[in-house]
């Protein structure tokens, strides 16, 4: 099993700057920021919600049981962890709004609440706002730097390992449905949807982890699929010497493999690199269509900006701030810093 601590990192030259993280759940906050605000009117109700000490599948089961709902009419823009304070919105039919007061959860609660006319969907958020603390500190230094190489190149788009379940196999059982043979244990739709996600995800860390050991995570390469930062779009590159100033300028990110019948294909040796990907893992890409809606496939940006950035020393701690887009993991920030030491 590869783990987290296994991938190359862009600042491996640089020591860990040391220190112990989440040691309590205050030392690690997490702010969504919406894609849009709720109306004021519709047929739905957004809940601003805190929470401590509790994942957001919990909650979800909670507001279900206390509003008389089923989980399915929840709407969830992202999964927010379990051992940290974080603010989401959630949307909760509005039929249920008389019920709200019912709902009860130690470590959760409705900050506010105003309507909208659609269900929230997994996605729908900008990104997130993070605060973290790390504790005992010994290189601030190294911290410093870190900091500043991931603000001038971005921080590697690693999945990070809530990905990949904690016994760490839910992307093997992903492949074992992508091959159409039976798990030991028949999955929920909630499972089957997380396992076949983590497997692609695997696949998308190796062939970054490629990019960051060959030094290529910010170049253009004749072939990438090429992602524009503004607007998502995707093409070839067929020209690096005229893409290459527009990646250095963050216009444009190499975009990874998330295999799937509508996926855009990379061409040439970039091509290649990423069809030995799938021989490696003993899958062929038609095997991904029986993953049906789940698998579909796209591409996700191999690097991603570090924005609104702050480091503040505070005697032996460190305390940083910073924005990720939407699908990014704030930990991979950490690990770079950390070095896992």
């Amino acid at each position: 099993m590869t783990t987290d601590s296994d991938w190359p990192r862009l600042t491996a030259d640089v020591p860990g700057c040391g220190g112990a993280f989440k040691l309590v759940p205050e030392d690690f906050e997490v702010e969504e920021l919406p894609a849009y605000q709720p109306s004021g009117e519709g047929e739905h109700l957004y809940l601003w919600l805190e929470k401590r000490g509790r994942d957001t599948r919990e909650v979800v089961r909670a507001l279900a049981s206390s509003l008389g709902v089923s989980e399915d009419d929840i709407g969830v823009a992202g999964m927010k962890d379990r051992q940290a304070v974080t603010r989401q919105l959630l949307s909760v039919p509005a039929r249920a709004e008389a019920r709200l007061g019912e709902f009860a959860l130690e470590g959760a609660q409705v900050l506010w609440s105003k309507r909208h006319g659609n269900k929230l969907r997994t996605g729908h958020l900008r990104g997130n706002r993070f605060k973290l603390r790390l504790r005992g500190v010994r290189d601030v230094g190294a911290a410093r730097e870190c900091f500043s190489r991931m603000l001038a190149g971005g921080v590697p788009n690693y999945f990070g390992e809530q990905r990949f379940g904690r016994a760490g196999d839910n992307a093997d059982l992903g492949r074992l449905l992508v091959l159409g043979q039976r798990l030991p244990k028949r999955p929920e739709r909630f499972q089957r949807k997380l396992y076949l996600s983590a497997f692609q995800s695997r696949i998308f860390n190796r062939a970054l982890a490629e990019r960051v050991r060959s030094g290529t995570l910010s170049t253009a390469l004749l072939g990438d699929v090429l992602r524009k930062e503004e607007t998502g779009g995707l093409f070839v590159c067929e020209a690096p010497d005229v893409d290459g100033p527009r990646v250095a300028s963050f216009e444009v990110s190499p975009a990874g493999p998330l295999f799937g019948p509508k996926m855009t294909a990379a061409a040439g040796a970039v091509g290649e690199f990423e069809a030995s990907l799938l021989v490696g893992e003993g899958v062929t890409p038609d095997d991904f269509k029986r993953g049906g809606g789940e698998t579909e496939g796209g591409r996700r940006p191999y690097r991603v900006r570090l924005g609104s950035p702050e480091l503040t020393p505070e005697g032996e701690d460190l305390w940083l701030a910073f924005e990720l887009p939407r699908g990014a993991y704030a930990t991979e920030v950490l690990h770079e810093l950390l070095k896992d030491d």
